[in-house]
């Protein structure tokens, strides 16, 4: 399991990162797997920490859903539900970019990511160089990184003034659109 670097010059980088993130932007990224999925329509997932119930029972649909949709989905995958979601996908043919809020140094994969891995569709992905524990910052900044690599986004429940309602403001002044799976899950 080799940790590459990607920088600003090479054809893989993402270059909506430099437009959206600006002055902010990573100036290389760290990844394991296949970056080519980079190049993929990518549709942003997010979910708040604590959302309500019946919320969490739409979700896993809409991540069965999101197997079909041919794109690949993008995510911190960190809150319980955005983790149930990823198991979903896992489980699929999607591609899936796992964005970490921490180095790649020392992770250890979970035994269920390394067939998606082995198959060319899961790529690892962090801004941060060196290791050091997730925190309030570093979870900001790999949302904010989730947004900017995102064609469209899909926000399953963002807690009123919390993270996920910061980064929902984000992607709409960026103008980012939402998935037509967004729109189905507020109709819910």
């Amino acid at each position: 399991m080799d940790i590459l670097t990607l920088t600003s010059s090479q054809i893989q980088w993402p270059g909506q990162l430099d437009e959206r993130l600006q002055k902010f932007a990573p100036s290389r990224l760290w990844i394991i797997g296949n970056p080519e999925i980079l190049a993929m329509r990518k549709i942003g997932l997010f979910c708040s920490q604590s959302c309500p119930e019946n919320t969490v029972v739409n979700a896993s649909n809409t991540a069965r859903k999101l197997c079909g949709e041919g794109t690949a989905v993008v995510s911190g995958f960190h809150s319980p539900v955005e983790k149930e979601c990823l198991q979903i996908l896992l489980q699929g043919k999607q591609s899936v970019v796992i964005c970490l809020a921490r180095a790649l140094g020392k992770i250890r994969l979970p035994i269920e990511w390394q067939s998606a891995l082995n198959d060319g569709r899961l790529l690892l992905l962090s801004r941060f160089e060196k290791s050091r524990r997730a925190d309030k910052e570093t979870a900001r900044r790999r949302n904010e990184l989730v947004a900017a690599l995102s064609d469209e986004v899909l926000i399953i429940h963002a807690e009123p003034g919390g993270h996920i309602a910061e980064i929902s403001q984000l992607v709409d002044r960026w103008g980012i659109p939402r998935s037509k799976l967004h729109r189905e899950l507020q109709n819910d």
